[in-house]
């Protein structure tokens, strides 16, 4: 059941594009593609390029692939790693939940400095060695992902550099196989159900404590001490409250709206 934390008086952001749950959209266990994790459109890639804090062009190369003019036509590169929907309205929610949760491992090779290009070929033996649907957002790959990615390092179908970009993704820690920590760091701020992603920790904020998952506010991003609507404090900043009013009228904790003040340039002057 879809529902709205309002412990804090909190109202959702009425500015939100609405989302439609289709009636048939409901959790089905080994079936991703029918659950509302994976087919309903809860952001627009905008949204979430800026939740994981990359840039709109990369999180859109994500979703459909690294495209390039060669007049007269346009030809893509690769295809896309993360899972995008048809909108509604044309400019709507197109990105699912666990598009999101895909979103969140790529981000977190990016943050390590890595190209997705590097690691590409490496990735895509690995989804298919996993044999799971949307497996970037299934807590396989945290289980098992670093065990085949090994196995691919050593393996003689790729060439060297395909070798090194898997090899690159993990590291050996006493007799166990692990991701980077830069990459686990991200993994973390994910919670599973099910075998998938269930609720996402932001990582676009270095203090507040931002969540999301389907269940809360509508997929919209809260506050996860209080289930406060980012985007409401967010409009109460733009149009001039103060960050003391804010966190006191929601309680919330002044540092951590004041986090979102500083990163989304929300001070009032």
């Amino acid at each position: 059941m879809i529902h709205l934390v309002s412990d804090s008086g909190a109202v959702p952001d009425t500015d939100a594009a609405p989302v439609n749950y289709p009636h048939d959209a409901v959790a089905i266990p080994g079936c991703p593609d029918h659950d509302v994790r994976f087919s309903v459109p809860l952001f627009t890639a905008t949204e979430a390029a800026r939740y994981l804090d990359v840039p709109s062009s990369t999180f859109a190369s994500w979703v459909k692939g690294r495209q390039r003019d060669v007049p007269p036509r346009t030809i893509t590169d690769g295809a896309p790693v993360v899972t995008g929907l048809a909108p509604e309205l044309h400019g709507g929610p197109s990105i699912p939940f666990g598009g999101l949760a895909e979103a969140l491992f790529l981000s977190a090779l990016r943050s390590m400095g890595m190209w997705l290009r590097q690691v590409r070929p490496a990735l895509d033996m690995l989804c298919d060695r996993m044999a799971v649907a949307h497996p970037l957002a299934s807590r396989e790959l945290l289980v098992a992902g670093p065990d085949l990615l090994a196995d691919i390092g050593r393996s003689d179908t790729l060439d060297e550099a395909a070798r090194r970009g898997a090899r690159d993704l993990i590291v050996l820690r006493g007799d166990q196989y692990v991701f980077r920590d830069g990459i686990d760091r991200f993994l973390q701020r994910i919670e599973y159900d099910d075998g998938y992603a269930s609720r996402l920790h932001l990582p676009r904020y270095e203090v507040a404590a931002i969540a999301t998952d389907t269940d809360t506010n509508f997929g919209r991003p809260y506050f996860d001490s209080n289930g406060t609507p980012l985007e409401v404090v967010k409009g109460l900043l733009k149009a001039g409250a103060t960050v003391d009013a804010v966190a006191n009228d929601f309680n919330l904790p002044v540092d951590q709206v004041t986090d979102v003040a500083q990163r989304d340039s929300l001070l009032a002057p």
